[in-house]
C-alpha cells in the first residue's frame, strides 16, 4: 500500500521529505529496508495530477538537497505533462476542424462552369473582412483578395481543378480590406457534367492563421533551444544530416563541425546562481552567432554545450581560423548580476565528410577532440585525430575496471616515509593508492587518478584510502607507542566540496580509533581557491577535529599570502618542480627560500617533496626545511615493507647537532640509520660532515 506520505503530497500539493521513517508513525513500512522518502506533487493546470516518489535504502538518509532536486525534476516533468496534454488538445482541435471542414464545409463556395456563376457561404465574407452579401460573388473579387504572392499558386490549382477536374488543398494568404493578412487553407473538388467536363466545381476555405501560427510555435519550440533561442540538438543533427548527404552527392564538398564546452561555467553557475548562468549561456550564444557565417549553424546542445556546423568549406584552415575566432570571443569579459565575469570555450574540430556515415559519429568525435583541447589547458581547440578515439575507447574500458576495482577491494596503499632533516627521524608517511590490476598487475596512479576525477570515481575512492589510512596509521601507533607518527592523506577538489566531507573524516578517526592530531589531510592550492568561501569554512571544521592540514604543491598555483592568512593551515608542501633545481638553479633556490621563510614567519612547517640527493638534502638543511620525502629515502613502501622500516629504527638515540636550522626534534622521535640492508635512509648531519 501507498505510504501516507504519498496522499499528504496528493492532497496538498506541497512537497514533503521523511528523513527517518522509523520516526513517522503514519508511514507504512513496505520495504524493511526503506530509510528515508521524498514526495512532490506533479501538476497540471493548478491541479495535482500525480506524484513523484524516491526512497533511500542501504542506510543512506536523504535530505533537504534531495528534496530541492526532486522538486526541480518535478517541476520539469510538470511543465513535460502540461505541454503533452497542450498538444494533445490541438491535435484533437485539427481533427474536429477536419471533420467539420469535410462535413460543414465551412466557408463553403460553389461554381456552375457551365453558367460562370459563382456562390459562398457568410461564412466566406467573414473570412475576408466583409459583412455578408456586401457584393455579389465574382471570380474577379475573390481573386483580388489572394495575397499577390500567392496568386500564379491559387490560379495554376484554379486551373487545373476546372479543366482536369483535379483536386486541390493549399494555404494561401488573403489581404483585408483593413489590410491584415490572414492565411487561409482551401479544399476544392470538381463535380463532372453530362460530356464528361467539370460542370461544377466546390471547395471549402478556412481561416487557419492562429492554428498555423500555433503550428509554427510547436515547431520552433521543438527544434529550437528555449534558453538562447539557438536551434536544438535535433535540429543540429538533421542539418548535419543533410550536410553528409550534400558530401555523397557533390564530390569536394567539405564541412566542419566544432564542439564548445565554457570553461569554469560551473563555479560561475554556483556562485552567482542559474539566473545568471542562463544569462551567460544567451549572451554567448549571441556572441557566437557574430563570428559566423549566414548560413552556417551555431546550436546549443545542452548544458553549457555548443555545436558549429561550418557548410561548405573552401579548405580545414578555415575551421580551425574560427575555432580561435569562437576561443577569443568566448573570453571577453561578461557582466552578470552587476559583476565581471570570466569564461572561455574549449573546442573540438571534426574536419568531414571523411568516411562518416551516421551524424552522431560526427559529434562523437569533435565531443572527444574538445576534451583532448580541455585537457590540454582549456580555452583552446584541437582537431580531431583517429588515435583520440581510439584513446577514448581505452579510457572508457578503464573507468568500467575502476568501478569493477572499488567493487572488488584491487585498491591497495602504499606509504613514503617523511623524514625531519635535522635529525633523519622519521614523522610519518603520506598514505599513496595503488591499484593492483588482476591482468594489469600495479597500475601507476598518473594512468587511473586523472579519469577517476573525470568521472568522480574519486570521491569514494578518496573515502576509501582516508578510512584505510587511518586504520593502518591506529595500527602503527598501537605497535610503536613511542614513535609521534603522522599519517599524511591527499584530499581531492571533488571530495573538499561534498557535503559530508567533516562527517566522513570524522568518522573515519573514531572508526579507526586515531587521534585526529595524527592525521595530516593534503590539498592542492587549486582545490581550495575554486571556492574559497565554501574551503575557508570546511577547514575551520575540520581544524575543529585536530586534523592538521597541508597545502600541498604549493607554489604551483595560485601562492596567495592572503589564502595562508585566512586558512588555518599547518604545513606547506614544496613541489618537486622547484626541489629539482636546488644548488643548479638560482631561481628554484631563491623560491625554495622565499617558501620557507615565508612558512616560519607564519609559523608553519615545510616539507620538501621529491628528494632525490644528499645535495639537495643538504640544500635544504641550509635553508632550514625542516621535512622531506622522496625516493632518496626509498619510494613509496607496501604497508610490510613500511612496517619493517618502523621496526629497523632506533628510538630514544641523542638526537645529533643539524647542519643549519631547523625544527627541534622531540625526544620521543624514531631516528632513521643508513645500513647495509635499508641504503633508503636518511644520514645524519654529525655522519654527512664525517
Amino acid at each position: 500500500p501507498p505510504a501516507p506520505i504519498m496522499g499528504r503530497v496528493a492532497r496538498t500539493g506541497v512537497p514533503a521529505l521523511l528523513e527517518d521513517v522509523a520516526a513517522d508513525p503514519e508511514f507504512i513500512q513496505a520495504r524493511d529496508d526503506v530509510v528515508s522518502e521524498v514526495c512532490v506533487p506533479l501538476t497540471d493546470r493548478g491541479r495535482v495530477v500525480g506524484v513523484l516518489n524516491a526512497e533511500s535504502r542501504g542506510g543512506v538518509r536523504l535530505g533537504g538537497a534531495d528534496l530541492r532536486l526532486l522538486t526541480a525534476i518535478g517541476h520539469h516533468t510538470s511543465i513535460a505533462l502540461e505541454r503533452a496534454r497542450l498538444y494533445a488538445e490541438a491535435r484533437a482541435g485539427a481533427e474536429r476542424l477536419a471533420a467539420a471542414e469535410a462535413i460543414a464545409h465551412l466557408g463553403s463556395w460553389e461554381y456552375d462552369a457551365v453558367a460562370g456563376a459563382l456562390r459562398w457561404s457568410d461564412e466566406v465574407y467573414r473570412i475576408f473582412g466583409h459583412a455578408p452579401w456586401a457584393f455579389a460573388p465574382t471570380l474577379e473579387r475573390y481573386e483580388a483578395q489572394i495575397h499577390p504572392d500567392d496568386r500564379a499558386l491559387v490560379r495554376a490549382a484554379w486551373a487545373a481543378l476546372r479543366e482536369a477536374g483535379r483536386p486541390y488543398a493549399l494555404d494561401h494568404r488573403i489581404v483585408r480590406p483593413d489590410g491584415a493578412v490572414r492565411v487561409c487553407h482551401q479544399r476544392a473538388e470538381a463535380r463532372p457534367g453530362a460530356a464528361g467536363r467539370p460542370a461544377r466545381l466546390v471547395g471549402a476555405i478556412q481561416d487557419v492563421t492562429e492554428r498555423r501560427a500555433l503550428e509554427a510555435q510547436l515547431a520552433h519550440q521543438a527544434n529550437h533551444d528555449a534558453l538562447t533561442g539557438l536551434p536544438n540538438r535535433a535540429l543540429f543533427l538533421d542539418r548535419l544530416a543533410q550536410a553528409l548527404r550534400h558530401a555523397r552527392r557533390r564530390p569536394g564538398y567539405r564541412f566542419a563541425v566544432l564542439y564548445l564546452d565554457l570553461d569554469r561555467f560551473k563555479t560561475i553557475n554556483d556562485s552567482l546562481g542559474h539566473a545568471a548562468g542562463d544569462a551567460l549561456l544567451a549572451a554567448m550564444a549571441r556572441r557566437l552567432e557574430g563570428c559566423l557565417r549566414a548560413g552556417d549553424t551555431v546550436a546549443r546542445l545542452g548544458g553549457d554545450e555548443f555545436a558549429v556546423l561550418l557548410d561548405d568549406l573552401e579548405g580545414g584552415a578555415v575551421a580551425t581560423e574560427v575555432a580561435e575566432r569562437l576561443i577569443a570571443a568566448s573570453q571577453q569579459p561578461f557582466v552578470l548580476a552587476g559583476h565581471e565575469v570570466y569564461t572561455a570555450a574549449s573546442v573540438g574540430v571534426v574536419l568531414g565528410p571523411d568516411a562518416y556515415r551516421q551524424t552522431e559519429e560526427v559529434l562523437r568525435d569533435a565531443d572527444t577532440a574538445m576534451y583532448r583541447a580541455k585537457a590540454a589547458g582549456k580555452g583552446r581547440h584541437a582537431v580531431f585525430a583517429p588515435a583520440m578515439h581510439a584513446h577514448a575507447l581505452a579510457i572508457l574500458q578503464l573507468e568500467h575496471d575502476l568501478r569493477r576495482a572499488l567493487a572488488q577491494e584491487e585498491f591497495r596503499l602504499h606509504y613514503q616515509p617523511i623524514v625531519a632533516l635535522a635529525t633523519g627521524r622519521l614523522r610519518g608517511f603520506e598514505a599513496l593508492v595503488r591499484w593492483q590490476h588482476p591482468a594489469r598487475g600495479l597500475v601507476s596512479p598518473g594512468a587511473f587518478i586523472p579519469v577517476a576525477e573525470e568521472t568522480g570515481l574519486i570521491v569514494p575512492l578518496g573515502w576509501w584510502v582516508l578510512e584505510a589510512a587511518c586504520r593502518q596509521a591506529r595500527a602503527w601507533q598501537g605497535a610503536y607507542p613511542d614513535a609521534p607518527l603522522t599519517m599524511s592523506v591527499n584530499l581531492s577538489a571533488r571530495q573538499l566540496t561534498q557535503p559530508d566531507l567533516v562527517e566522513r573524516v570524522a568518522r573515519a578517526l573514531a572508526a579507526s580509533g586515531l587521534p585526529g592530531a595524527r592525521l595530516r589531510l593534503e590539498l592542492t592550492e587549486s582545490a581550495i581557491m575554486e571556492n574559497a568561501v565554501v574551503a575557508a569554512g570546511v577547514l575551520a571544521r575540520l581544524r575543529e577535529l585536530g586534523v592538521q592540514l597541508a597545502v600541498d604543491d604549493f607554489g604551483t598555483g595560485y601562492s596567495s599570502l592572503a589564502y595562508l592568512k585566512r586558512f588555518p593551515l599547518d604545513t606547506l608542501k614544496v613541489d618537486k618542480a622547484f626541489v629539482d633545481g636546488l644548488g643548479t638553479d638560482p631561481n628554484d633556490t631563491a623560491i625554495v627560500r622565499a617558501i620557507v621563510s615565508l612558512a616560519h614567519t607564519l609559523g608553519l612547517e615545510v616539507t620538501a617533496e621529491g628528494v632525490e640527493t644528499a645535495e639537495q638534502i643538504a640544500q635544504l638543511r641550509a635553508l632550514g626545511c625542516g621535512l622531506a620525502q622522496g625516493y632518496h629515502f626509498g619510494q613509496p613502501l607496501a604497508a610490510e615493507a613500511a612496517e619493517a622500516l618502523l621496526a629497523r629504527a632506533q628510538p630514544g638515540d641523542a638526537p645529533p647537532a643539524a647542519a643549519g636550522p631547523g625544527p627541534t626534534p622531540s625526544t620521543g622521535e624514531l631516528r632513521l640509520r643508513r645500513t647495509a640492508r635499508d641504503r633508503r635512509l636518511l644520514p645524519t648531519a654529525a655522519s654527512e660532515q664525517r
